[in-house]
């Protein structure tokens, strides 16, 4: 008699369940990716309306184009800007501007550069009332003090002179540059200035030599918004300087607007040009300007 033996099948192991992958700290899902690069795009084209609708009149020939936007894409020319480069003082304008807020620039950073690296490490008699009456000066409206400077201005001979301009605008700019430089210096350690007088260095030398380096993002911050303000500022310009070809650019755009005349295909033509040298001094400083508009946050 013979058995045969059957072989039971090995029980088989349950089916591993592939697990939920975790989603790290910080992480976004793709609903929240799509969302944000939908709010960006939106955010993007906002942004960009208006620059690009100044482009678009600006390509109209007559002065009321802008009434009926629709006929300009039948006509589109670039007369207007031949005739902004060929037949008006936008050259002058254009060396007024340089010069005014260049000098701006330069003159403002190194005086709010210097100050708020004092009031940083140098603890001297009335520090910090220094910075808070660098502060108060930024209280008082532009048409109260525009009768001060002007008699003064007039006083020392200054009147419709660039020098004369620059000063008063670094009274605009110090100010605030100082305080924000201020706020930069002191997220730099200590210990570096140490380093450099043990080395051999003066005050002044550790400060050009070490510290203005480490600070090149917030200089380059500083020096943007001199640069903006210098450049787009009106009131004094058009104020202090009587000469025609002495205008800056806000000035000059003033000139295509009479009492019963305002040529704003022209306008618009000159905006658009004027916007070249604010986005050339934008691209040469962009990557220091993120870098010390972020590091605020990045202290410690």
């Amino acid at each position: 008699m013979s058995t045969t033996t059957v072989e039971t099948p090995a029980a088989q192991a349950p089916e591993a369940t592939p697990r939920r992958r975790t989603r790290r700290r910080g992480e976004r899902g793709p609903l929240a990716t799509v969302a944000s690069h939908a709010l960006l795009t939106v955010a993007s084209l906002i942004a960009l309306f208006p620059v690009a609708w100044l482009f678009f009149l600006s390509l109209g020939p007559d002065k009321d184009d802008y009434l009926h936007p629709g006929q300009i894409w039948h006509k589109m020319t670039f007369d207007n800007y031949a005739f902004v480069l060929q037949h008006t003082d936008f050259f002058d304008w254009l060396k007024s501007s340089l010069i005014i807020t260049l000098g701006t620039t330069a003159i403002g950073v190194i005086l709010a550069a210097t100050s708020g690296y004092a009031v940083s490490r140098m603890c001297f008699p009335g520090y910090r009332k220094f910075m808070w009456v660098l502060l108060v000066t930024q209280m008082f409206p532009v048409a109260v003090l525009i009768v001060p400077m002007y008699q003064i201005l007039s006083d020392l001979g200054l009147i419709d002179t660039y020098i004369g301009l620059i000063l008063v605008y670094c009274t605009t700019v110090v100010p605030y540059s100082a305080w924000l430089l201020k706020g930069y210096f002191d997220t730099i350690p200590f210990e570096i200035d140490e380093a450099g007088r043990v080395d051999g260095l003066t005050p002044f030398g550790t400060f050009v030599r070490l510290i203005l380096p480490l600070a090149r993002p917030g200089l380059a911050v500083a020096a943007f918004y001199n640069f903006l303000t210098a450049f787009g500022e009106v009131a004094f310009a058009s104020t202090f300087m009587l000469s025609s070809d002495k205008y800056t650019f806000a000035v000059g755009l003033q000139s295509f607007i009479s009492e019963h005349d305002a040529q704003r295909n022209l306008m618009a033509a000159t905006a658009v040009l004027v916007a070249i040298p604010v986005s050339a001094f934008f691209y040469l400083v962009q990557k220091n300007l993120v870098t010390g508009l972020t590091a605020g946050g990045t202290k410690g």
